[in-house]
């Protein structure tokens, strides 16, 4: 019975601390987290349930641990604040992930992200075609921001009294530097066309291409490992 009631004591002091630091630390730390405030509110999670289950130690040591773990972070954020170099460090840097259609994979996997992850982004900002996109921009919350090309914009047709063909569901057919084979027996494609395709705009070895992809029309879009852009955008600091 004194060991229930220890732990019901023990919850409550660890849930109203971790209430209180995060209330003091901002509400960033819910409502953006950075991988640098992932961490902490993991650390924070496993020293506020020790506080409260663990019934063998002193809980005023595991209270004042979660405090100076609370304060150490409060610290840290604010040096972030008034550094920007520290800032970078601890948080990172947004960075370029599609210029004018094509996808920078180095920059990508930065955030260890794949192509799949990629598109997911992508399909949840109603882009489902990387030719639609101008620039897009992983921020360090692993959130994406996009500019569309002008003419994709999201216009409302009905005012505009157009009649406009039904996009459909492009087909993934190369991933890097891998054919699909799945996809191009569902879309009733041969090998040997798709080669003779590629051949045709250029593509010397298959194992040069990052991404390709397929519409409705058989129009194949390509992206190379290395992209040649003539002007590529830095949105980074570092010079």
């Amino acid at each position: 019975m004194i060991e229930i009631i220890d732990i019901i004591l023990q919850t409550l002091i660890a849930f109203f601390a971790i209430l209180l630091i995060t209330r003091i630390l901002g509400r960033q730390q819910v409502a953006q987290l950075t991988v640098y405030e992932y961490i902490n509110g993991i650390t924070f999670g496993s020293i506020a349930a020790t506080v409260a289950t663990d019934l063998g130690q002193s809980s005023l040591g595991h209270i004042i641990g979660l405090f100076l773990f609370g304060g150490l972070t409060f610290f840290m954020s604010y040096i972030a604040r008034r550094n920007r170099s520290i800032s970078k460090i601890l948080d990172g840097e947004p960075v370029l992930v599609i210029q004018d259609g094509h996808i920078f994979e180095k920059n990508l996997s930065k955030f260890q992200y794949t192509i799949d992850d990629l598109n997911h982004l992508l399909r949840k900002k109603d882009i489902f075609n990387i030719q639609d996109v101008k620039y897009a921009i992983l921020e360090t919350t692993g959130e994406i921001n996009v500019v569309k090309v002008a003419n994709k914009e999201n216009v409302k047709v009905e005012d505009m009294k157009l009649q406009v063909e039904q996009e459909e569901l492009i087909t993934d057919i190369v991933v890097t530097g891998r054919i699909i084979y799945e996809n191009l027996k569902k879309r009733g494609i041969s090998v040997k066309w798709l080669t003779s395709q590629l051949k045709m705009m250029g593509v010397k070895n298959i194992e040069d291409v990052y991404y390709a992809t397929l519409d409705k029309d058989k129009k194949i879009y390509i992206d190379y490992f290395s992209d040649k852009l003539p002007n590529p955008v830095d949105i980074t600091e570092n010079k």
